[in-house]
């Protein structure tokens, strides 16, 4: 409950196209592809005696407000006019949580062109902007850490994320979030080997940036197998299409994505240099489909899968890929260890129940830790340890 006996009220500000009632819409229409929730992150499973969530809402918006909102973002390095359209019910809140650092900075400061109103606590989330800090301009990065420096907790993704982030903001409560997605509907196979003669197939999607198709490339381009992409950047597409291997996917529903992980023999996640866990959602989701993942070994992802779980390659080592692809293909035991390796950390912590209950319970600790130290100090002292929020059993 609030300082007012009611209950605690939540409020998520998500990127503009993923409101409560857009996102929901387009989900009953079957026209959001991946082992996605009936709204976005599965954020309003969070609603329980005496805790209720509420999602913002997309304003609808003509050319002209649509100019508007992107010049805004432009200028500002993050999509303000959103958070602004949502003020109403952020500042009703008890406490908000953000998605991505465009939401986080939006609300940061929002709330700071109102010092006088009542603020409600914030948990602001980033994904990719400790990636790119070091691009920032100076005045992006004096910008953003002011603003950022207001929230009361940080979350990351990525345990390399946050390590950097506990840096940058010394005097912030920094929190590793362990992300998960919906696994109501997860599966069991068989473990799928190629017959004698005939190619290994393998599959590999995704759209973030930092996707290595240049690895994949090289690593398959002599073995026996038929490579599968399926990604929405176009340049991707075009290095892809020169490949005789490889064919290009184009997917416009779930059945079609299923059909392709369920004709798969292994998913391979090839992915760059970075420092948020890209290519996670891609890991999970084809663990929840029963296939074996070898993945690159970069960006935090061995925190959330051992290597019982995921065959892991170094970075940008195309023979190392190559070998994995071929070992793994023919090693049909060690594919049914993994998957169920995997298939139970995901169980234990990594769903999104997991994930938003992880939020309920900082949300109260730091609700209830701002009742007393308001009660006991007029002086708050700031917490300077990063802090890795415990698993889901331990909530």
């Amino acid at each position: 409950m609030n300082d007012a006996g009611q209950p605690i009220r939540a409020f998520v500000q998500l990127s503009y196209g993923y409101g409560a009632t857009t996102w929901h819409a387009r989900w009953q229409e079957g026209r959001i592809l991946g082992l996605n929730e009936e709204y976005a992150y599965g954020y309003l499973r969070a609603s329980e005696p005496g805790f209720t969530v509420t999602q913002s809402e997309d304003a609808p918006e003509g050319v002209p407000g649509r100019l508007v909102r992107y010049s805004v973002r432009l200028l500002l390095g993050f999509d303000f006019i959103h958070a602004w359209r949502n003020r109403a019910a952020i500042f009703a809140s008890d406490v908000v949580w953000t998605h991505t650092e465009s939401q986080s900075l939006a609300v940061q400061l929002l709330l700071r062109l109102f010092p006088r109103r009542r603020h409600p606590r914030t948990i602001a989330q980033s994904v990719w902007l400790i990636d790119r800090w070091s691009t920032e301009s100076r005045k992006n990065r004096f910008v953003f850490r002011n603003l950022l420096s207001r929230a009361d907790i940080l979350t990351f993704l990525s345990p390399c994320n946050m390590a950097q982030a506990a840096s940058l903001f010394p005097d912030q409560r920094v929190v590793l979030m362990e992300f998960g997605i919906r696994i109501d509907e997860m599966i069991a196979r068989p473990p799928h080997s190629p017959a004698p003669g005939t190619p290994v197939r393998v599959l590999s999607l995704g759209n973030d940036r930092h996707r290595d198709w240049t690895t994949l490339l090289q690593a398959t381009s002599d073995l026996p197998c038929q490579v599968t992409v399926a990604t929405t950047d176009r340049a991707a597409r075009r290095t892809l299409a020169t490949a005789a291997h490889v064919t290009l996917a184009t997917l416009s529903n779930n059945t079609e994505l299923f059909d392709l992980y369920d004709q798969a023999d292994l998913v391979v996640v090839p992915v760059g240099p970075n420092q948020h866990a890209s290519g996670i959602t891609a890991i999970q989701e084809a663990t929840a489909r029963g296939v074996p993942v070898i993945a690159t070994d970069v960006g935090g992802l061995r925190h959330y899968f051992g290597d019982d779980a995921i065959r892991y390659v170094p970075v940008g080592d195309a023979p190392a890929l190559a070998r994995a692809i071929t070992e793994l293909a023919a090693d049909p035991a060690a594919q049914a260890t993994m998957v169920a390796h995997a298939q139970q950390r995901m169980r234990d912590s990594l769903n999104s129940r997991a994930y938003v209950a992880r939020h309920v319970a900082l949300s109260r600790d730091l609700l209830s830790s701002a009742r007393v130290r308001a009660a006991s100090s007029p002086s708050p002292v700031p917490h300077r340890h990063p802090t890795v929020y415990p698993q889901a059993g331990t909530v």
